[in-house]
């Protein structure tokens, strides 16, 4: 359990460091939170493979989890947009991970 506890950190570290990292392109400043938030979400995925999560399950987990939340995220934070077609891709990213999850047991 407390294998997933890091992977629900990781994912959280590596959207604060991506936005970070769009947020450092006016205020240089975020670059600290970027390199904070990555290095932090590289730990905690590494703590998340000791416990015993599969390589192919965290990090499909992980990736696709930080793609959604990000794009969903620099909507409402940036006016960037998100589209059905997006929507559709962010859909299809969660049910490949589904799938690689169900397919791990």
């Amino acid at each position: 359990m407390i294998g997933w506890a890091f992977l629900v950190g990781a994912i959280v570290s590596e959207v604060f460091a991506t936005i970070s990292l769009r947020l450092a392109v006016d205020e240089k400043r975020w670059y600290v939170g970027a390199v904070a938030g990555y290095s932090i979400a590289f730990v905690l995925l590494a703590l998340t493979l000791a416990n015993g999560i599969p390589l192919g399950v965290a990090y499909g987990i992980w990736a696709a989890t930080g793609v959604a939340l990000t794009a969903v995220l620099s909507k409402f934070l940036f006016k960037e947009p998100l589209t059905w077609l997006m929507g559709l891709g962010i859909a299809l990213i969660v049910g490949g991970v589904l799938l690689i999850e169900t397919g791990a047991h």
